[in-house]
């Protein structure tokens, strides 16, 4: 196996340091599924869990598929978890394809979703933290030179919540751990990787249209064969309504993080809410950002999917 790609850049916050990934060791089936914050990940974990097991039995995804540049959990203790492991292993990440080490037989998943629905999930996700979550956060944040700051806390209200996650310059990442900053970096990084071979782009959209048809795609990706009669079971496995109905499964350690644990976390799977939720300017001020830092192609992606905008390698 051949490191192709070193890191070309740190990215650390209040949950996340990616010089975490310098003790990852790689396997030649590896599954790597990267992706911004609240944009399908653990929709893509499961998929990918149902897919390795041959089986719609619900499993701990996030125990089962280790988030490694996450900071709460010492790496010497996430690292002997995951080579103990002795399936076939699909690992998680939020970062950069350019702030990762990229190997040449391991497989690359990032899904992708409109910013604006990834903003109102996030908006969610981080104004619902457990005190003790919100503890650990800021307990990591101290400890780190380079942030030396609690975590802000996130307002109630998703307009003023909003107005940090969308400034720019530095001054966003000391007001916001997923800034649209951060969206944009790691969206155009694999925009710009799309056509490797290694690396599948999958988008929320997608799953939500076509569901059968988007994981029979992840399946050929992954080469991973499932037999016909089996795949009804596994589908409808991977439904959002079927993952809330077994979220304690799945996420049994949700209730350490937010209040309502898992109900919280797969919280409505749905999108458009921005439009309820923000003012006509506010909308604005995205869409300034989208024109002036994505290029065509990926923006309409972005905000459509592969369904509607096109195959992201032939575009």
């Amino acid at each position: 196996m051949q490191l192709v790609s070193e890191p070309k850049y740190e990215r650390r916050g209040w949950t996340h340091d990616s010089r975490r990934w310098a003790h990852y060791k790689p396997r030649p089936d590896d599954i790597v599924i990267a992706t911004s914050a609240k944009c399908g990940t653990t929709w893509t974990q499961q998929i990918v869990s149902l897919l390795v097991f041959r089986s719609p039995a619900p499993r701990p995804v996030h125990e089962l598929s280790p988030w490694i540049d996450m900071r709460l959990r010492p790496i010497e203790q996430m690292i002997a978890g995951i080579e103990a492991q002795d399936h076939r292993r699909f690992l998680k990440s939020h970062l950069a394809f350019d702030a990762m080490p990229i190997y040449d037989e391991v497989r690359y998943i990032h899904t992708a979703r409109d910013g604006r629905d990834a903003f109102m999930s996030w908006h969610n996700h981080s104004s619902n933290y457990a005190p003790s979550a919100l503890e650990m956060f800021d307990a990591m944040g101290m400890g780190d030179e380079t942030i030396a700051a609690p975590l802000p806390r996130a307002p109630k209200s998703p307009g003023e919540f909003f107005d940090t996650w969308i400034m720019e310059g530095p001054e966003a990442e000391k007001r916001n751990d997923f800034s649209c900053n951060k969206f944009f970096e790691i969206e155009k990084s694999y925009w710009r990787q799309r056509a490797l071979p290694n690396l599948l782009v999958v988008h929320y959209n997608d799953l939500k249209a076509d569901l059968d048809g988007e994981m029979r795609r992840i399946a050929e990706f992954l080469d991973i064969e499932i037999p016909e009669s089996l795949w009804p079971e596994l589908v409808d496995a991977a439904r959002f309504e079927t993952m809330k109905k077994n979220g304690a499964q799945i996420l049994p350690q949700a209730t350490m993080a937010w209040d309502k644990g898992h109900e919280r976390f797969l919280f409505k799977g749905t999108n458009e809410r921005w439009r309820e939720a923000l003012s006509a300017e506010q909308l604005a001020r995205y869409e300034a950002r989208v024109k002036a830092e994505l290029p065509p192609d990926l923006a309409n992606w972005l905000a459509n999917g592969r369904l509607k905008a096109g195959d992201p390698k032939a575009l």
